[in-house]
């Protein structure tokens, strides 16, 4: 089950929207779409998660490039939603490089008919510093929320319900319930 919203800051706090991203190809269209819930080009979240999967946060202040931090970027390769976030400047691959067939995935993220300990090195431990393989873990910016309280070690450490746990700390835990 996947789960999208807005949080926008205002001088008035925070305001939260449920979005619905099925119009949204790419981190452009997020990112425009983030633009319009700010008034006066205050700072915007876009929170989604796929529950016990992954969750992503992008954030965009006034006309700046997005910034992005997804809890586990081969879990979101296998979303519609995931795909959106990670970029090839995420990812760290020359855009329109070829990567993986993110389609030809199983869910246990190794490719149809790849043995299961395919991609690890000799010492049996995942190999993620191909260029064009999607690493298990945390990607992006981890110090996209630092300023608003949540701090690299505490964003890299959130399980469950992370995206409560951000907006606890935010003070938008209130508002964002409202939209869940």
């Amino acid at each position: 089950m996947y789960f999208a919203a807005l949080l926008a800051r205002t001088e008035d706090g925070w305001e939260a929207s449920d979005t619905e991203l099925d119009d949204v190809e790419t981190l452009s269209d997020l990112a425009d779409l983030a633009r319009e819930a700010a008034p006066d080009e205050d700072t915007v979240l876009v929170l989604i998660e796929q529950e016990g999967g992954w969750f992503g946060v992008v954030r965009v202040d006034g006309e700046d490039d997005p910034r992005i931090y997804v809890s586990d970027a081969a879990a979101a390769a296998r979303s519609s939603y995931g795909e959106i976030l990670l970029t090839d400047e995420l990812l760290g691959r020359d855009p329109g490089a070829d990567g993986p067939d993110l389609d030809a995935l199983d869910l246990d993220g190794t490719e149809d008919g790849e043995p299961d300990d395919a991609g690890t090195g000799e010492d049996g431990a995942a190999d993620t510093g191909s260029a064009d393989s999607v690493p298990h873990g945390p990607v992006g910016d981890a110090l996209v929320l630092d300023d608003l309280g949540v701090s690299e070690k505490d964003l890299r450490s959130l399980s469950g319900d992370a995206l409560g746990e951000i907006a606890e700390v935010l003070g938008a835990a209130e508002v964002l319930e409202t939209v869940r």
